[in-house]
């Protein structure tokens, strides 16, 4: 049995490893979402508004297996226009990485726009007035107060994202759920009930990194709540 145990918890580190770069490029297209939403600008807006709207209204397990084969025929047949005779795949790492970024991108965005709002407008106002740049305005006045009220969704969408990384066993990728499944199935004839153990323990092991997770997010947001109350007293 510890064999089997070993290797579900070697797929266990290659979750957070893909729950962490996903998380990257979901901040990279919430932010750049958030941003082109508010600008005004009439093509930005209507675009980050459709890549928010289609992509929360499409299950996620339906978005893997498409951004997945069709992104990868969508590149072939690019570089197949542009001179390109031999097909690329993607390996399931880098796939599953930018599926889920792109998914959950678009969950930041609101999360990252709604925090924005809620920042009042004179604050930036008072900023320009000063002689900022809107780029200083953004990194010294927008951002560090974003940040604190964005944490709460952030932290929804990190637990739920941290969850869908189950999906990438899908993509043929090894991971925890990939493993646990593997074990069930190799240890059914030795171990009585093997396949719901092996489940039950990657379940565990999912339940252990979001509590993690949710504390330390937890003290984070606390840290920035005390701050914020010490400015105001």
């Amino acid at each position: 049995m510890t064999p089997y145990i070993l290797s579900i918890l070697q797929g266990s580190l290659l979750v957070i490893q893909v729950g962490l770069a996903s998380l990257l490029v979901a901040v990279v297209l919430g932010m750049a979402g958030a941003l082109a939403k508010l600008s005004g600008r009439r093509v930005a807006v209507w675009s980050a508004s459709a890549y928010a709207n289609v992509i929360r209204g499409i299950p996620d397990l339906v978005l893997m297996l498409l951004l997945f084969y069709g992104g990868q025929i969508g590149l072939n047949h690019v570089l197949e226009w542009l001179g390109y005779s031999e097909s690329i795949e993607i390996d399931p790492f880098t796939s599953g990485v930018l599926t889920i970024g792109f998914i959950y991108g678009a969950y930041m965005t609101e999360t990252f726009r709604g925090a924005i709002l809620a920042i009042p407008k004179g604050q930036m106002e008072a900023g320009m007035a000063f002689g900022m740049r809107p780029w200083q305005v953004f990194w010294r006045i927008t951002l560090p107060q974003m940040v604190r009220l964005a944490l709460p969704g952030f932290t929804n969408n990190w637990l739920v994202l941290m969850k869908s990384t189950a999906l990438v066993s899908l993509l043929g990728l090894q991971d925890m759920t990939y493993l646990a499944k593997q074990a069930g199935a190799a240890a059914r004839g030795e171990i009585a009930n093997a396949p719901l153990l092996f489940l039950a323990f990657a379940g565990f092991l999912y339940l252990v990194m979001t509590s993690l997770s949710m504390w330390v997010l937890g003290w984070v947001e606390k840290k920035y709540s005390q701050g914020e109350a010490q400015e105001h007293g």
